[in-house]
């Protein structure tokens, strides 16, 4: 899953994408409002980290843009001051969370784990098709009895395959949306892993199999 955190604070920035990163997200980071809704209009997030005083617009003026454009992305709001009239404009201006400075690792965590499951766009770790079972939990997947671990791109290529399987993507899209923007990797890292997933897949004797489209990308389909 890939979250969006806009903190104007660099070294708080880092260190919160260095920790979503552990817990197998991928992280965009920004520094500004504008920059934050420039992200958030062109992209695709299942959670956003907002802090409230940014330069440009400010976390509430971003909120208020989000909810204007019938965008549903859960935010969790972040900000220095703990008074109640700070914490009642992010949730009337439609946070689904608000964490104030400072604040532990594990409770950040926590409120982002919990944001993902009360989302719409939310759906169960376990996820079928064919005979392949991919646990988001533990970051394994199944077939024929036999289980086998992924690594957190590996996984992450997988989810996103298995969530829309028979739709074709590029190379260029599974670039952007599994390593980011601000990844220094270059567009092989995409091919190496899909061969990483696809012997993988071969060694379970699964039945699907991800698929090259000839000057299109590549689609995840189940073998009859």
């Amino acid at each position: 899953m890939r979250i969006l955190i806009a903190e104007d604070e660099i070294a708080t920035a880092k260190a919160l994408q260095l920790l979503l990163k552990k817990n197998n997200y991928t992280v965009d980071i920004v520094h500004n409002g504008d920059d934050a809704w420039d992200y958030i209009s062109t992209n695709l997030y299942d959670a956003i980290v907002l802090d409230i005083m940014m330069p440009g617009k400010s976390g509430i003026e971003v909120l208020r843009l989000l909810r204007k454009n019938q965008i549903r992305t859960p935010v969790l709001m972040l900000t220095a001051k703990a008074e109640l009239e700070d914490r009642i404009a992010g949730l009337d201006a439609g946070a689904d969370d608000y964490l104030p400075k400072p604040f532990a690792a594990g409770e950040l965590i926590a409120r982002v784990k919990a944001l993902l499951r009360r989302s719409d766009q939310y759906v169960d770790s376990m996820l079928r098709i064919g005979n392949l079972e991919l646990d988001a939990s533990r970051y394994e997947m199944s077939a024929g009895g036999n289980t086998v671990r992924l690594t957190n791109k590996e996984y992450q290529l997988l989810e996103l395959f298995a969530r829309h399987p028979g739709v074709v993507f590029s190379s260029e899209h599974l670039m952007e949306k599994i390593w980011g923007w601000d990844s220094e990797s270059e567009i092989g890292v995409v091919w190496t892993h899909i061969g990483f997933v696809r012997k993988k897949l071969r060694g379970l004797n699964a039945d699907v199999e991800i698929k090259t489209i000839r000057g299109a990308g590549y689609a995840l389909e189940v073998r009859e």
